[in-house]
């Protein structure tokens, strides 16, 4: 039986993730270890949560003890969601960043060390690579060039990783992903708090000009590809995952505003944030090749299920709905948090 060690399994991406293992490789054993921030939400795991093979274990990344307390159970694949994710909340306190992202992965790097696991995957972003032009996209190779304080700290966070391989031989792979969407997203990213803003009759603040282009990956796609990184990466290898789905963000909003039967003059635009990137876009031939991976999800159609989900939901998000932080807007950076 194979044992996996998931941390921030409460969160979007991560509960995704520990449901999609239960239900592919149905033996297998998962640890979800959370310290349940406001982004992390046992309630996305309901339909697991009785599964015999998984277990739930409050903890906190940056905390030695907690993490080596969990890492005793036989740990062979650690998956690292766990994760500030918010730019604008990185903006109004770096310091926690640097504290859960790079500090607290260190921590989980040297817990795996010393318990010997078979693979660390470091789920990170394409943020890390700074912004894009009009054309070309990003490559594994391409220069690290982070402009926000959320974007440092992953970057940083992937140094160190990289960094136990080399000093330490331990087995790693960091993937690298464009924008996430799908049901149980936190509404302070763009998809899920346009839907949630509309549905409330709100406002829906766009910073700037909308025009942001950003590549959109639907989560289930992104599970898959993480699910292959770690049993068949090659060790020490950086993996970027694209949804091949570049729209810009006003477009988005828009969509959203039809599928809804809202009026755009919902929309409201606002002072742009400091440092706002442009453009992201992945090239995620390397994981094709070596896979065969594809995204499977067209957006179009991902996109209206995910709106669906939301309007079938609503007790899920309307108590959360007042929990995004001020700054928060749409046309933000929306979508890979853990």
């Amino acid at each position: 039986m194979t044992v996996w060690l998931v941390t921030g399994g409460a969160g979007f991406i991560g509960s995704h993730f520990i449901s999609h293992i239960l239900n592919v490789h149905p033996s297998d054993s998962v640890f979800n270890f959370d310290l349940l921030t406001y982004a992390g939400n046992l309630d996305n795991l309901t339909s697991i949560q009785d599964n015999p093979n998984y277990h739930f274990v409050r903890g906190d990344i940056r905390n030695q003890h907690e993490v080596d307390s969990v890492m005793k159970h036989g740990i062979d694949y650690v998956v690292n969601f766990a994760a500030e994710t918010h730019v604008d909340r990185s903006i109004a306190d770096a310091g926690l960043f640097v504290q859960t992202n790079v500090y607290g992965t260190q921590v989980l790097l040297e817990s795996a060390r010393k318990h010997r696991v078979r693979k660390f995957v470091q789920v990170s972003t394409d943020e890390v690579y700074g912004s894009l032009g009009k054309t070309g996209t990003f490559y594994e190779s391409t220069l690290l060039a982070p402009s926000s304080p959320y974007s440092a700290s992953k970057a940083a966070a992937d140094l160190m990783v990289q960094s136990y391989q080399h000093t330490y031989g331990l087995p790693v792979n960091i993937t690298r992903c464009t924008n996430n969407y799908g049901p149980y997203q936190f509404p302070e990213k763009l998809i899920p708090l346009t839907i949630a803003r509309a549905m409330a009759h709100k406002k829906i603040p766009v910073y700037g000009d909308g025009r942001q282009i950003r590549d959109w990956l639907h989560v289930s796609d992104h599970c898959k590809a993480i699910d292959w990184v770690a049993h068949h990466g090659r060790a020490g290898e950086v993996y970027n995952i694209g949804g091949e789905n570049e729209r810009e963000n006003i477009t988005i909003v828009r969509a959203i505003l039809r599928h809804l039967n809202k009026p755009e003059s919902l929309i409201e635009h606002v002072s742009d944030r400091p440092g706002h990137d442009r453009r992201y876009a992945m090239d995620s031939g390397k994981l094709r090749r070596e896979s065969g991976w594809r995204p499977a999800y067209p957006f179009d159609i991902g996109l209206e299920e995910t709106i669906r989900w939301y309007v079938e939901h609503p007790k899920w998000w309307q108590r959360l709905l007042g929990q995004e932080t001020p700054q928060s807007a749409a046309g933000m950076d929306g979508g890979d948090d853990s």
